[in-house]
């Protein structure tokens, strides 16, 4: 189904944003909750249905849209944004699982001359951590009685192990200890929406960096500040970029 949503407006971000949203499961419904509360209007919905094969994503119905959120799935993201980016309109890509077309990606980026940013995680506590990992990988590489590990928890529903964030971690700290690989150690029960953890074990003590992520908003939140963010440039972006000032 095809919807056309109006929320109030708000000046309390700037300028407020038209945005389109194509997938509308679990991310999607919680994008269109949390946008009038952050200064970006949701005016287009395309689901699996209203958008089949591409259907949805025509001149008309993005006539006014200053940039479209992708959350649907691995094997339509791909063609969605090309057809996107097509009509000059910047996007926000939350859906993984389809970094094997990257470079299929960057050409149609490139030569329609809009922004991306994709990532394996939106969330804007996760982006800090990486942050933090890397500042924590520059420390404890310097000495050797510390041993990094990396260990992941989501709900027995997630169907990839290790989880894209958790392997993200891992290249971010992995560069500074070229004679240890990193082992990362999955649990997948209960409801959990996901924990991640660094560590550094010694035979003394043991240092821990933790995120939680306690609801789908922590996504959100990520990526419609990334679609404010990508409004007016150009070229391909990650979830880390868009926290640069």
């Amino acid at each position: 189904m095809e919807q056309t949503v109006n929320g109030p407006r708000t000046t309390d971000y700037g300028q407020p944003l038209n945005v389109a949203l194509l997938g509308y499961g679990k991310m999607g419904k919680a994008i269109a909750q949390l946008a009038p509360q952050r200064g970006l209007q949701v005016r287009l919905i395309l689901t699996s249905q209203s958008n089949n094969n591409g259907a949805g994503i025509t001149r008309d119905n993005f006539q006014g849209i200053d940039v479209c959120l992708d959350f649907t799935s691995p094997g339509a993201v791909v063609d969605n944004l090309r057809r996107v980016a097509g009509l000059g309109c910047n996007l926000v890509v939350g859906t993984t699982g389809w970094h094997d077309k990257l470079d299929e990606v960057r050409q149609a980026v490139e030569s329609s001359g809009v922004g991306l940013v994709s990532g394996a995680n939106s969330s804007i506590g996760v982006q800090l951590c990486y942050q933090i990992a890397r500042a924590a990988e520059k420390i404890f590489s310097r000495f050797p009685s510390y041993e990094p590990y990396i260990t992941e928890t989501h709900h027995r529903f997630k169907k990839d192990a290790p989880s894209g964030t958790a392997l993200e971690l891992k290249n971010q700290v992995q560069p500074a200890f070229v004679e240890r690989e990193i082992g990362i150690s999955c649990v997948r029960a209960g409801y959990v929406p996901g924990t991640h953890e660094l560590g550094f074990d010694s035979e003394a003590d043991t240092v821990v960096l933790r995120h939680t992520a306690r609801s789908r908003q922590a996504f959100a939140e990520g990526a419609l500040h990334a679609a404010r963010w990508v409004v007016g440039k150009k070229g391909l972006f990650t979830f880390g970029d868009a926290l640069n000032p």
